[in-house]
């Protein structure tokens, strides 16, 4: 079966391996590129539509797992679209990575890559196609969906383990100049990335703190603070409405804030009418 893929790896040499290996289990393979970082993945892969994405989990930057996320939620979903790529992880032999990903379904490989097991995947992944191929109709939108609730599951494995025991923060201390504003975190209506930092938004200003959205999601206690796309963090009674366009994109709408923000793919099975 003839098809295209894309490897992200940060490290060369394991680069050249799963290329290699990959050629000779799958001669009709083609790599149309390889990239060391996620944020290059996500822009290849929106540039050259490949087939498959190798996405390293550990990457300067945008790891592997952010890149994924990225793709599911900037994918075209117009009906003339193309498929989304299949997504294999490739990591280091973790055990609970390992059993996550096998929980939530999603593919991966081992490195250095082990022979036996990346037939599997070539197997599953040329099954996969086939499967797209002799499809009556295959759009964006609808091939989206498996992605969409692999990396749900995913990413619901990962902040459990992260906020696992961990104290819910009270009070964000902002620093700006020689002075530090305490920020009580019932006060703040929702948290957004800004490049480096993260803006901490309330009713009545805006602060940036130096830290990763990330790395403040395992402070929050996810009852009360809702992620609703990769970079952007509401506490859920400060929502007012939800509402939906004509395209399907789901905004937001605030209570005493003129704000909008716009849920992802990802996050939209929040919202639901009970």
């Amino acid at each position: 079966m003839h098809a295209t893929a894309l490897i992200a790896e940060d490290e060369p040499l394991l680069a050249a391996n799963l290329q290699a290996e990959l050629l000779r289990l799958w001669p009709e393979l083609h790599i149309v590129t390889m990239v060391g970082d996620g944020a290059s993945a996500v822009r290849e892969c929106l540039a050259q539509r490949p087939d498959v994405a190798f996405l390293d989990i550990r990457m300067p930057g945008m790891s592997g797992l952010d890149a994924a996320q990225a793709l599911a939620e900037d994918w075209p979903g117009d009906e003339a679209g193309d498929a989304p790529p299949l997504v294999v992880f490739v990591t280091a032999y973790d055990d609970y990575a390992v059993r996550a990903f096998e929980q939530a379904a999603l593919d991966y490989v081992l490195k250095p890559v082990q022979t036996e097991r990346l037939a599997r995947t070539c197997e599953r992944l040329q099954s996969a196609l086939a499967a797209r191929t002799t499809a009556n109709t295959v759009t964006a939108s609808n091939a989206l969906e498996p992605l969409v609730a692999q990396l749900r599951g995913l990413l619901g494995i990962a902040n459990e383990a992260t906020q696992a025991g961990a104290e819910p923060l009270r009070v964000i201390q902002a620093g700006t100049g020689n002075t530090i504003t305490m920020i009580p975190v019932d006060e703040v209506l929702y948290f957004e990335s800004a490049d480096k930092y993260v803006r901490v938004v309330t009713a009545e200003r805006e602060h940036l703190i130096r830290l990763s959205l990330r790395d403040l999601l395992q402070r929050l206690d996810a009852s009360v603070f809702w992620q609703i796309h990769r970079g952007t963090v509401v506490r859920a009674d400060a929502i007012a409405s939800a509402s939906r366009d004509e395209a399907g994109k789901l905004t937001l709408r605030l209570n005493g804030h003129a704000a909008k923000l716009v849920v992802s793919r990802l996050y939209a099975d929040r919202f639901k009418s009970m």
